[in-house]
Order: C-alpha cells, then structure tokens, then sequence
C-alpha cells in the first residue's frame, strides 16, 4: 500500500523526467496489471487500464519465454508502432514502468531517462516484505498425485486429488 507522500512523490518524478521530456503516456503498475500512477500529456487517448492488463500479461508471457530458453528474465521490452511505440522496464522485479512514446524521442535518450526513473522509484517505493511461503508435504499415501512426469519447467510437484 501506498501512501499519499508516495503517491504525491511517484507522480513528480514521472512528471518532471518523463512527461515534461516528451513522453505521451507512462504508467507504474504492478505485475499483475493494477495501476499505481498513470500520467499522460493529453495527445493521446488511450484506455489505460486495458493497456496496463496487456502489457502486465505480454511482460509476464516473454519472461516465461526468457525462462524456456535459459534466460532468467528479460527486464526491457521495446514494441515499435508507426505513430507510437512502447517501452516496458521492471523496476525492482515486482512493478513494471510503461512508456508510450513517438518518434520525436530516441530510444537511447528515453533508456537513459527510465534507467534515471527506476533509481528514483527505487527509493520511494516500499521494500517488499517476504512473504512465508507455506510448505506443502510432497509425502502423500495412496498415489494421489495426478501425474508423476515433472516438466524440467516445473518447480514443484504437479498438483494432487484430494
């Protein structure tokens, strides 16, 4: 949860080195696509909560991906339009920056401006807690799980009929 200081303090940075520097549209959300702040500068109309939703799935989609093939994540995701483009960071792997942009801006120049962006989230937003994990016992009788295959993409046992 955050607070109003927070709240208040998000939007002055995304406002001040994003918006004020050419940038349509950004948004902070969280990685299951709930909006945390959205900022734009009016000369798009967009429905910004659909776009989060998308873009939340979308990331979630290619770092399922970057796992098949080895890699552990990808943090930076890029989509080029013909007006407009899109530009998706994880800051601190639990909320994802997006960034609606045209072609009056760089890419190059909008990385630098994000990579400035994420450090200055980084402070504001709250340290997760860690969350115990309950365990679950593996050691059930009578042969109750559904498969014994485990995919080598699987981290835990497949699930069981009660």
């Amino acid at each position: 949860m955050l607070s109003q200081k927070q709240l208040y303090s998000l939007k002055n940075v995304l406002r001040q080195n994003l918006i004020n520097k050419g940038v349509s549209c950004t948004l902070l959300i969280d990685m299951a696509g709930n909006i945390l702040v959205s900022l734009d500068d009016g000369r798009i109309h967009s429905d910004n909560y659909s776009l989060a939703c998308l873009a939340a799935g979308n990331f979630g989609a290619v770092k399922a991906m970057a796992n098949i093939i080895g890699e552990g994540d990808f943090s930076l995701l890029f989509n080029k339009g013909k007006n407009f483009n899109i530009h998706y960071k994880t800051i601190a792997s639990e909320n994802l920056l997006i960034n609606v942009f045209d072609k009056e801006i760089s890419l190059g120049f909008l990385r630098l401006k994000v990579a400035e962006v994420a450090k200055k989230i980084k402070d504001i937003l709250p340290i997760p807690l860690e969350e115990e994990i309950p365990s679950i016992d593996f050691n059930l009788p009578n042969n109750l799980w559904l498969s014994d295959k485990v995919s080598p993409h699987v981290r835990s046992k497949p699930r069981f009929i009660p």
